[in-house]
């Protein structure tokens, strides 16, 4: 019997004419009409592979075996710092096109639905329209957002407790992704500083508020991973230990963070990039937690023409170097995804 392979973290752009004209005449996104380029504002970023579209996508994934994919949110359009109504309009679009990837082609693809944290309201009528409407569920979320107050913060915070109490009630997966890092930090962007080391510590910090604030046990329904493996917040594991243990005045209404290590609604993606990474997150949440994740078609992700690469090249040379046995490798393909998106079955 063939092995069924999901990949659990892909993205998908529109056509040109897919994007409404008000995206573009206020320079929120776009695409370029030759499709080489993606646009917002001032910034653009080339369109590395045809793959970035559906049916070359669907060709794609015939091409590499894979049978189904997650497709994601697209980063640009998390919309931190927009203004509500462009927030509004700009998700509402991007869910409702997300929605119909999904609904042309079921066999091959499930969905991904975003909100802005910073408009709550908005964001629980979002979630409430996504679900109910479109049956999508897997929610997409940001490691930080730009609040009222003009501060970058975690979106594990007791202001975004509405929205994760929402998610829980109707038992959604969710996806926990960075962006936005040179907002955040104050350096020079050189050599991808952002994108290769900034945004892995943004994963790392929200998964450490995601231990402390105790969302596994506060919310037992959702099911969260973490972008990139979170390959930072698995190295300094025991940094945090030793900072609650050393410092408790500082984690008075904390909770102990070993207590979410491993646990059955936290789940991590393979795009670590090497596998020995990928065998710390195997001996940190065990390979049971672990589902498999390309990127693609991004150049960060798994993809062919980038040196060595091709889709799923980290997990076949872990199961070369004996780091993963072939029944994990097919568990980190299928039942895993499965049973984070809260599915039997496709």
């Amino acid at each position: 019997m063939k092995n069924i392979k999901i990949n659990g973290h892909g993205h998908v752009l529109p056509e040109p004419n897919e994007i409404p004209k008000f995206m573009r005449d206020k320079k929120l996104f776009w695409i370029d009409d030759d499709k080489k380029f993606m646009r917002q504002g001032d910034w653009a970023r080339p369109i590395t592979d045809a793959s970035f579209f559906f049916n070359e996508k669907i060709e794609w994934m015939e091409k590499y075996n894979i049978d189904h994919g997650v497709m994601l949110n697209l980063s640009q359009l998390y919309c931190n710092g927009w203004s509500r109504q462009d927030a509004y309009d700009a998700i509402r679009w991007q869910n409702d096109f997300n929605a119909s990837v999904q609904l042309r082609r079921p066999d091959k693809f499930s969905c991904g639905f975003v909100v802005q944290p910073r408009y709550v309201e908005d964001a629980l009528k979002e979630i409430e329209r996504c679900v109910t409407e479109h049956k999508m569920t897997l929610l997409c979320l940001p490691t930080h957002f730009l609040n009222a107050d003009e501060e970058w913060i975690s979106v594990v915070d007791d202001s975004t407790l509405p929205i994760f109490e929402l998610a829980n009630h109707y038992g959604l997966a969710i996806e926990i992704h960075p962006y936005d890092a040179e907002k955040m930090v104050k350096l020079k962007d050189a050599y991808w500083r952002f994108h290769l080391v900034w945004m892995m510590a943004q994963t790392a910090d929200t998964l450490h508020f995601f231990a402390l604030k105790d969302m596994v046990t506060r919310f037992p329904n959702i099911r969260t991973c973490f972008a990139h493996g979170c390959m930072l917040g698995q190295a300094n594991y025991g940094r945090r230990l030793q900072g609650f243990d050393g410092r408790p005045d500082l984690f008075t209404d904390a909770n102990d963070p070993r207590c979410s290590l491993g646990h059955k609604n936290l789940f991590f993606d393979t795009l670590v990039h090497d596998s020995y990474t990928l065998q710390l997150l195997k001996i940190r949440v065990g390979s049971s937690q672990i589902v498999a994740g390309l990127d693609d078609p991004y150049p960060l992700g798994e993809m062919e023409g980038v040196r060595n690469s091709y889709p799923g090249r980290v997990i076949d040379f872990a199961v070369e170097a004996n780091i993963l046995t072939p029944q994990e490798s097919k568990e980190i393909w299928y039942d895993n995804v499965l049973r984070w998106l809260g599915k039997d079955s496709l």
